[in-house]
């Protein structure tokens, strides 16, 4: 048995039925609902196809849904590089990583003094000749799959590159219309932002534990097809006395979730919005629209609540991507997922 209770509050309306496991929507007939618009997206062919589904939402919403085929690999930004060859390559020839909420040059400086600057002298990740030790085929990423920590990549700079999951296919489906929810949905997977600091004590083995949480472990699509991740298990990563860099674009390639970003950095597709507003760059999983953190003038905006959202009447309720250096995209889900 279903029951329907409404309560008015001016022009809003929520919506709050039981049963199925359906949960409290938000209903307002004056608030902009903006859809997802499929044609932001690069889709090249068979590499990256969208396709409308039925589907069924998180709140038990019946509805229409875009599935989203594709390889995950960026066609609108290059690649790499991640690991530097030696201690005296600079950030032209390394990546990025996360310190103290920043996002700074994974080179080879970097890498030579991380006992220095994680204050353990058991961190040494470069040989006598001043070559960075590196994970270095696709079988030295098979072994670290399921964020896996093992002694003979201990004190390695771990890369994986695009040629190793060229045969990788990722599905996503996001709704056609957002539903927004009264509770929002909490994240899943990954580990707490912004973190990043080793833990004491000798390095654990296995995957991490604890469960992936109520939502979908990715944030959110970009145009080009890349998924923005939940936060990279940074502790986890330190505690085997390894470094996971991200390339200029936030990305770096595992062979679980391919290649996918853990910070949204002005690299990909962006639509530049009239009235100065931050640049749209993609969509969350809920189907409302991810936004670039600051607007022209370089202001975050003041009212954004606890997932990172906000309403206007043009875009509707839409995000604001985190700072990069944060390990983080959104705070959680406003809007019903795909089951």
């Amino acid at each position: 048995m279903k029951y329907l209770v409404c309560a008015s509050f001016g022009s809003l309306f929520l919506l709050l039925q039981s049963c199925n496991n359906q949960t409290a929507r938000i209903s307002d007939p004056d608030e902009v609902v903006v859809e997802v618009n499929p044609s932001h997206f690069l889709t090249n062919g068979g590499d990256f196809t969208i396709e409308t589904v039925a589907c069924t939402l998180s709140d038990g919403t019946k509805t229409k849904c875009y599935k989203i085929t594709t390889r995950g690999l960026a066609t609108d930004h290059a690649m790499g590089p991640w690991c530097p060859e030696t201690i005296s390559d600079g950030p032209d020839k390394s990546g990025k990583w996360i310190k103290d909420g920043e996002l700074v040059d994974a080179d080879g400086d970097f890498l030579k003094n991380l006992a220095t600057i994680y204050d353990d002298p058991t961190w040494i990740m470069y040989d006598e000749n001043g070559n960075i030790k590196r994970s270095e085929t696709k079988e030295d990423c098979m072994k670290l799959a399921g964020a896996t920590l093992l002694d003979e990549f201990t004190n390695h700079c771990i890369e994986c590159l695009p040629s190793y999951i060229s045969e990788m296919s990722k599905t996503y489906l996001l709704p056609v219309k957002p539903v927004r929810l009264v509770e929002p949905t909490t994240l899943g997977g990954g580990g707490p932002p912004p973190g990043g600091e080793r833990p004491s004590g000798p390095p654990p083995s296995g995957p991490p534990p604890g469960g992936r949480g109520g939502g979908p472990a990715s944030r959110g699509i970009a145009f080009n097809g890349v998924v923005f991740d939940a936060p990279a298990p940074l502790s986890l990563i330190l505690s085997g006395y390894t470094i996971a860099p991200f390339d200029d674009a936030g990305g770096h390639i595992n062979m679980d979730a391919g290649y996918h970003y853990h910070a949204a950095t002005g690299a990909t597709k962006e639509i530049e919005q009239p009235d100065g507003h931050a640049p749209m760059i993609g969509y969350a999983m809920d189907g409302f629209g991810l936004y670039a953190r600051l607007n022209t003038a370089g202001e975050e905006p003041t009212d954004l609540d606890d997932c990172r959202g906000h309403y206007d009447d043009v875009r509707g309720y839409h995000y604001h991507v985190d700072a990069a250096g944060k390990n983080n995209f959104i705070g959680c889900f406003s809007g019903a997922t795909v089951r």
